[in-house]
């Protein structure tokens, strides 16, 4: 009979205690999560913070918080003993909460991909001493990170954009600006045909030509090209994807030295942010100085989509408010339609350059 009462009063204890944890789990218990910097470089490391709080008198037996990870942030330690990352994707951790207290978990996680990642969509499951009940609730965090593309080394950069940032930085302190203007002289042998003032020269009944003046506020503006071809329609193809990412970090590198250097920097291309596909506008981020620009093309760059928004030579036309500017393009083909393009940007007062990317070339 004892051993009938014993198993009487541990049902009754098993279902009391389940009903008690099933009703409190989840009161005045609180779960974040965050990354450890809004924003880093591909290749960096930062942390994923995970901080629970138990602020009640009852435990929580157990709590298993789950969330997808994105595939481009990959974690240092594979499997410890409360904490699981499933085939690169899923990640789980399990706590056991004392009365009134708090656990903090640091997690330290590789940024593999340029990008923007959330992981604030957290599953989490509570239950009882024995498992016999469970409550599930979906939580969304503020868990986000975006992720500059890498800024390349001396020797990794191309040697023609090595070239090309030096003569820009230069060439602007000892060349005359198109559009500031010093007065008006007579005209000389060799004189460009640009720079003859009509009105003065109808004015005087001689041909008369513009002084320039000279500028120390150089500019540089690097248009990227997504499209691995001129027959490439939409996206980039995965066997080009990493090809083109190599691209961006070109770009991306000569912008902040660009800036480092002194000098206005400003990015284009015929992508698209995310968000906006299927818009028919590319990306253009006016020349400007100072860490605030830095930061602005670096999350344009790390927002843009690998998907060809205009073809090429169509948002090359339709940058008409270029002017002063030391374009660079950074193009995987050249093309008449280009060429013609980059004679209206310099007809329009620019200095344009075209670095041919090689297909097939990454980091």
């Amino acid at each position: 009979m004892s051993v009938l009462w014993l198993v009487v009063l541990t049902v009754v204890f098993a279902v009391l205690q389940a009903v008690l944890f099933r009703l409190n789990n989840y009161k005045r218990m609180t779960y974040e999560r965050r990354f450890s910097a809004e924003s880093a470089y591909e290749g960096d490391k930062v942390e994923l913070i995970e901080r629970i709080q138990n602020e009640k008198r009852l435990p929580v037996p157990w709590l298993r918080a789950e969330s997808r990870i994105p595939k481009a942030i990959a974690f240092e330690k594979e499997k410890l003993d409360a904490h699981e990352v499933s085939g690169g994707l899923y990640h789980k951790s399990i706590f056991y909460l004392s009365p009134m207290s708090r656990i903090t978990r640091h997690h330290e996680v590789t940024l593999k991909r340029r990008g923007v990642y959330d992981a604030g969509s957290v599953a989490l499951t509570a239950g009882d001493l024995f498992s016999i009940v469970r409550g599930e609730r979906q939580l969304e965090t503020d868990c986000r990170i975006v992720v500059y593309p890498r800024i390349l080394s001396d020797d990794e950069l191309p040697d023609p954009a090595h070239r090309w940032l030096g003569d820009a930085v230069v060439k602007r302190w000892i060349m005359p600006d198109p559009f500031l203007v010093n007065g008006i002289r007579d005209y000389r042998a060799g004189d460009s045909v640009r720079d003859v003032h009509w009105r003065a020269s109808a004015r005087t009944g001689e041909l008369r030509v513009k002084v320039r003046d000279f500028t120390s506020d150089p500019r540089a503006m690097v248009i990227l090209n997504v499209q691995t071809s001129a027959q490439q329609w939409a996206d980039v193809g995965l066997q080009d994807e990493e090809t083109v990412e190599q691209a961006i970090r070109i770009a991306a590198t000569i912008c902040v030295r660009a800036l480092r250097f002194g000098m206005d920097a400003g990015f284009a291309t015929n992508a698209c942010l995310q968000g906006m596909m299927g818009s028919g506008e590319g990306i253009l981020i006016p020349s400007k100085g100072g860490n605030a620009q830095k930061d602005r093309l670096l999350d344009a760059m790390a927002k843009m989509l690998l998907h060809r928004e205009l073809n090429f030579h169509t948002f090359l036309n339709g940058l008409t408010d270029l002017h002063g500017e030391d374009i660079l393009i950074l193009s995987f083909y050249d093309s008449d339609e280009i060429r013609e393009e980059m004679r209206r940007l310099e007809a329009n007062g620019n200095h344009a350059s075209l670095l041919l990317m090689k297909r097939g070339v990454s980091a």
